[in-house]
């Protein structure tokens, strides 16, 4: 069987295909990435480039000159969700037709595409080959606004409808949605690719060990605040911090207080196994290796409305705390790193997701569609 994975070219949507992909090869299958920018060298699977020269920075610039409306909207306080429709429904309609001609040359059996690159369910549309929709956390994203920015590609290809009702693969633990949302269970494998943590966190004895990420995204949309507020209140904490920053986002720092220690772009889930806690920006790549990993989490969203929705839900599990940047505080640190009941909740979360079925059992259901 071939498989074609479709993302946006961003870590947050191209590393939880990963453990699927990798897992398709390993039953002996064949397995393409479809994405461009970055993310082409974030793997040594087989890769198409769907879009050169094209990257995330770039979709977004490009956006942003053509449509100052949108700009305008978004500092009115227009609904996140509704923008994130507009965003990446017009991202991949300017995506699709690269996405189309990769799939006719490579000739798929089934497309996986993540649920912000709809491109990937009109290139399967095109082929006549079954899709399925990968989701990457809770929320399950703004689908209507997508697919209505997809027309004009749907026009270009001669594809009159886009039946978005095939089978989707759900990675978010149940306890954390309420009930079983009517996808395929598939448990979420952190992707640390391939990267190893120094020895220093290892060492015993040590005080608490607190991880601070802001993920890709937020230090280039939404800069580096949370991190500058955590330096501040860091000497009043009885912790230890590590910064897991990417270099460029380190140096607008400055120097860091006794009690907080620069790691470098480090792999997630393996440093997470380290700690005793993480405070982060409410992405579900992280939020899913702290789970994962069975540490709590003071979640801290800013921007994108998944984010906030990661956050509502590690509160009311009690596996984290969460808050607005402007209200973190010290007393909410003490508490991340203090309250056993957090790490209790934790970890009953980490048993649960341990319990999903694997990539490599989701791989053997692919059958059921292809025949």
């Amino acid at each position: 069987m071939r498989i074609l994975f479709f993302s946006m070219p961003t870590a947050g949507h191209f590393f939880p295909l990963l453990p699927l992909a990798q897992a398709a090869r390993a039953a002996g299958h064949e397995a393409l990435m479809g994405t461009c920018g970055e993310m082409l060298a974030e793997t040594a699977l087989p890769s198409a480039d769907i879009a050169p020269g094209v990257t995330l920075k770039s979709l977004f610039t490009d956006f942003h000159r053509r449509h100052r409306d949108v700009n305008e909207r978004i500092l009115a306080g227009a609904r996140s969700e509704d923008l994130e429709g507009v965003h990446f429904g017009t991202f991949s309609d300017w995506l699709a037709d690269g996405a189309v001609a990769a799939a006719e040359n490579w000739r798929p059996d089934l497309v996986v595409y993540e649920r912000m690159a709809p491109f990937g369910l009109l290139a399967a549309g095109v082929l006549g080959v079954p899709a399925v929709r990968h989701d990457l956390g809770i929320s399950p994203g703004e689908r209507a606004g997508q697919l209505r920015h997809l027309s004009a590609a749907l026009r270009r290809h001669g594809v009159r409808d886009l039946a978005d009702d095939g089978p989707w693969l759900d990675i978010a633990p149940p306890s954390l949605t309420g009930a079983r949302r009517g996808g395929w269970l598939m448990r979420p494998v952190p992707h640390d690719g391939g990267g190893e943590l120094p020895g220093w966190p290892r060492r015993e004895p040590r005080r608490a060990l607190v991880a601070v990420t802001l993920g890709t995204i937020v230090p280039r949309m939404q800069g580096v605040g949370v991190a500058q507020r955590i330096l501040a209140l860091a000497p009043e904490v009885d912790a230890d911090f590590v910064l897991a920053l990417e270099p460029r986002d380190r140096q607008k720092l400055g120097a860091l207080p006794a009690n907080v220690r620069d790691g470098g772009w480090l792999p997630m889930g393996t440093l997470l196994a380290a700690c005793t806690a993480v405070v982060h920006h409410g992405g579900s790549g992280t939020m899913f290796a702290a789970l994962d990993a069975g540490v709590p989490q003071l979640l801290v969203p800013d921007g994108a409305s998944d984010r906030r929705v990661n956050a509502d839900a590690i509160a009311a599990r009690g596996a984290g705390l969460a808050c607005a940047p402007d209200r973190l505080d010290a007393v909410l640190l003490h508490r991340l790193v203090a309250d056993q009941g957090l790490r209790t909740a934790a970890q009953e979360v980490s048993a649960e997701l341990a319990s999903m079925p694997t990539p490599s059992q989701v791989v053997e259901r692919f059958g059921e569609l292809v025949g």
